[in-house]
């Protein structure tokens, strides 16, 4: 290898093609897969071609920027404007004065701006029935284009859901759209390129719209109907450029609406659709509208729309039944082996026109049958009503958790192929891979995946299936590193701190527990100042800083982390201890009764002072990076008075106080006055693990920290017994008891295989998966140790038994990876450090050293027991 490989190239946090975006100036990443050993990268010239729809060429050039960066590196061209596409293309040159070879080309297509809207809002406009008896409505328009079409690109959002058809065919693969946002604040455009289904001559646009977040039932106790509004409706806007010119159609007053076959239409309850109630050809050119309504037309400020941050909500992956059992006459139980967020999708035979063909979703079976009272009031049914001819149908607007689906009213056999089920998540990018050599700890880290892909739908939820999901900000604090560690999640999150930061304005700094915020039943209010919920506005941010180097993130962010801090360090007031009021504290921990997840061991206001010493530490380190060094002081300074706070309230022999969650916490957020102390902390931990025969002692807010605390503070085996126990409560007693996903407690599943009597009982959260994070960073030994792994940590630490690890990462640099392996007395690790970064390495047994890209081997004595 004498030259570098060519650059791979990403725009912002964007999927390739990356059109409909917001940036005027896009940042710029590239990764170089191999180069030889003494390559540096000393410049690089980003050559760029910027071209109007109709193909013009604005501007073409190029430029050499003499830096060794090569993440969010600043956009060297013009500004795009909207509309424009910019084609670039990236090449590296080394320290020695020499060119490596061009990339391939990526794209970057600016949106529309406000003012560039014509389109209006528009729903039906005939009266829709009471609220369980609206029918989702169609809307339709008809246009001509004149002359061969060069370039159409479609923009779209709603109020509600839409999924759009032009010409008869479906447009684009995303599911869910727009999203979920506070609409008032934010709402989400989504740019086609729809060059290949508008033609020369007469076309057609049609839209199916649904209630979704918008009006649908939503939330606790029964839900909450109409949040945001009252309609449903579509902004539409199609551009099309010809030789000619361009035709610009929108939607408005000229389109026709009419109630569609989707009689029943719901995130919660599922869909019925009615296939006898489809208009044939509605959404091409030629079919008879006369009988449908005009529309209704909504106001809407243009200033709301925006690109997202994030990939869309896709169908990733089909799943084959591995089960299918006849339960009775057309009726039949499947079984596809992995809880997971989706629907189905049904090969349904030729039936009499009404037959009814019923899909209902469930987590787990008890008794043989779907058990569904942890679904609490979601039907989670879908419904075909056959038209008389065979026809494959799946739902458009909803979503369900599920395993097991039972399927009724089947005329004879199913057969292989007959019903799949479409997994749905949104679409990010896969990064993180972790194998050994024990069968269960993958499958544990499989089930963290799984529920990581279950609960990433637009926003991140606590759970798929129950009627629930919302974006709770304690669960999101907990995992971030751990889903970072999995997937590219930066778009996905940060796309959702723009939802966390719109709430905080709306009330006045507090980060709600869950956001976008919505009615919260007799028990949660938005005014509620909890710890390590609220604390995602500060934490948060900087977790995902340390694994993308993003620091314009931190910026846009940093008002909200100050607001949260501010607030509460004002209800700590002038003694630093934040003791009163509401808090969650170390929320579902083993010992918390069914009925009361509140009844923790550790005292709730510890958990809370720990967190807000921990919040103004994150704050101060923002602070630095951002360049606001007085505020770096000033947060600093408060981090230290509550600190010396907690250590005077809690470090006492209070039995509150010694428990997993409070050594965990004092250890990981650096509470306690000195190493002997931590050391201390970390042996009482020890203590505390092996009295409860290797048993997990913490809930929400001990568990994403207690292992690092252990092997932080020399108690590494402490650490691998927690980490591979196999009697309850533990990570790996789920997996005996047959979990594909992380539970929601502890004990969601009981030993004898009947379910948790507690009303708040889920079988797909993420948050005590929080471990997968450890996994990756100490087991494996591969973690960031710099912002964007520009400097990578490798520093395995085998134990529990294991014989071998492996660790992969897919860094903004490019792929990083460390197994290692024992061999008799002797530890053999291989490790690859990407092009652009540098390892540390430290292993036990082996002298430190700091080495360069390519992959790396060494040999060392075996140790056991080596402090992380």
């Amino acid at each position: 290898m004498t030259t570098p490989a060519a650059p791979v190239v990403r725009v912002e946090h964007h999927p390739q093609p990356a059109l409909g975006i917001d940036e005027a100036r896009p940042r710029l990443s590239w990764s170089v897969a191999h180069a030889p050993a003494a390559y540096r990268q000393a410049a690089a010239e980003v050559a760029w071609r910027v071209t109007a729809p109709d193909g013009t060429e604005v501007a073409a050039a190029s430029s050499v920027l003499p830096t060794a960066d090569q993440v969010l590196v600043p956009w060297p061209g013009p500004d795009l404007e909207p509309r424009q596409r910019a084609v670039v293309r990236v090449r590296t040159r080394d320290v020695a004065g020499a060119w490596g070879p061009w990339s391939a080309e990526v794209v970057a297509e600016r949106g529309l701006a406000a003012a560039d809207w014509r389109a209006a809002l528009v729903g039906p406009g005939y009266a829709e029935g009471s609220r369980e008896e609206r029918r989702a409505p169609l809307l339709r328009h008809e246009f001509d284009v004149a002359g061969e079409v060069r370039h159409a690109r479609l923009h779209v959002t709603a109020h509600g859901l839409a999924e759009v058809e032009l010409n008869g065919a479906r447009v684009g693969d995303h599911e869910l759209v727009p999203g979920w946002t506070p609409y008032h604040d934010r709402l989400r455009t989504v740019t086609y390129d729809v060059t290949g289904l508008v033609r020369a001559g007469r076309n057609a646009v049609g839209a199916w719209l649904a209630d979704g977040w918008f009006r649908g039932r939503f939330g606790f106790e029964g839900g909450t109907w109409d949040i945001y509004g009252t309609h449903v409706g579509l902004l539409a806007q199609l551009e099309v450029t010809t030789a000619e010119g361009t035709t610009v159609v929108a939607t408005g007053g000229d389109w026709r609406s009419a109630p569609g076959p989707l009689t029943r239409a719901s995130l919660y309850d599922g869909e019925t659709f009615d296939a006898r109630l489809l208009p044939a050809g509605w959404s091409g050119p030629g079919f008879d509208d006369g009988g449908w309504h005009p529309v209704a037309v909504h106001p809407l400020d243009p200033a709301v729309l925006a690109a997202p941050d994030g990939p869309p909500v896709r169908c990733t992956a089909e799943l084959a039944p591995v089960t299918v059992t006849r339960t009775g006459p057309g009726s039949y139980l499947l079984d596809f082996g992995q809880n997971h967020s989706g629907r189905l999708r049904l090969r349904v035979p030729e039936a009499p026109a009404g037959t009814v063909f019923r899909a209902r979703h469930a987590e787990v079976l008890q008794d043989g049958a779907l058990y569904t009272r942890t679904l609490r009031e979601a039907a989670a049914t879908d419904e075909l009503v056959s038209a008389g001819a065979a026809l494959t149908w799946e739902p458009r607007f909803t979503v369900h958790g599920y395993r097991y689906a039972e399927i009724t009213g089947w005329p004879g056999e199913l057969r292989p192929g007959d019903v799949v089920s479409r997994v749905l998540h949104s679409d990010m990018d896969r990064t993180g891979w972790f194998t050994s050599s024990d069968p269960a700890l993958d499958r544990l880290h499989e089930n963290v995946v799984w529920s990581l892909r279950s609960n990433f739908v637009d926003i991140p939820t606590d759970c798929p299936q129950r009627d629930e999901r919302l974006g709770w900000t304690g669960d999101i604090q907990a995992f971030a590193p751990t889903a970072a560690s999995l997937y590219d999640v930066h778009g996905f999150l940060a796309d959702w701190f723009r939802t966390l930061a719109s709430e905080q304005r709306r009330f006045g700094g507090t980060a709600p527990v869950y956001a976008p915020w919505i009615p919260g039943g007799r028990f949660w209010r938005p005014d509620q100042d909890i710890a390590g919920w609220g604390d995602a506005a500060s934490l948060t941010p900087l977790a995902l800083h340390e694994r993308s180097a993003d620091r314009a993130l931190l910026e846009r962010q940093y008002a909200g982390a100050t607001a949260w801090v501010d607030k509460v360090a004002a209800l700590a007031g002038p003694t630093r201890l934040w003791d009163t009021g509401l808090q969650l504290g170390d929320w579902l921990d083993p010992t918390a009764p069914p009925e009361d997840p509140l009844q923790a061991r550790t005292d709730p206001h510890l958990v809370a002072t720990a967190y807000l010493a921990r919040s103004a530490w994150a704050v101060a380190r923002t602070a630095e990076v951002i360049g606001r060094d007085d505020d770096a002081r000033r947060y600093d300074a408060l981090a230290a008075e509550v600190r010396a706070a907690f250590r005077a309230r809690y470090l006492t022999d209070d039995p509150l106080h010694d428990t997993q969650t409070a050594h965990a916490l004092a250890i990981a957020f650096d509470l306690l006055p000195d190493d002997a102390a931590r050391l201390r902390a970390g042996r009482r931990l020890a203590d505390l693990v092996r009295a409860g025969g290797g048993t997990v002692g913490t809930g929400f807010a001990g568990t994403p920290l207690v292992t690092d605390a252990l092997s932080a503070t020399g108690q590494l085996d402490a650490a691998y017994e927690l980490l591979l126990g196999r009697t309850s409560p533990s990570w790996l007693a789920m997996v005996d008891l047959g979990a594909t996903t992380i539970w929601e407690r502890w004990d969601s599943m009981l030993p004898d295989g009947t379910v948790n009597p507690g009303e708040m009982t889920s079988f797909n959260h993420y948050a005590l998966g929080s471990v997968a994070d450890w996994l990756h960073r100490v087991v494996g030994g591969l973690a960031p140790a710099a912002p964007g792994y520009r400097r990578i940590r490798v520093a395995p630490r085998p134990g529990g038994g294991l014989t071998h690890a492996t660790v992969r990462h897919r860094t903004p640099y490019g792929e990083a990876a460390v197994a290692w392996r024992v061999d008799g007395d002797e530890l053999h690790v291989r490790f690859t450090v990407p092009v652009g970064s540098e390892a540390e390495v430290d292993v036990p047994g082996a002298a430190p050293r700091v080495v360069g890209h390519g992959t790396h081997e060494l040999r060392a004595p075996l140790l056991a027991g080596v402090a992380g």
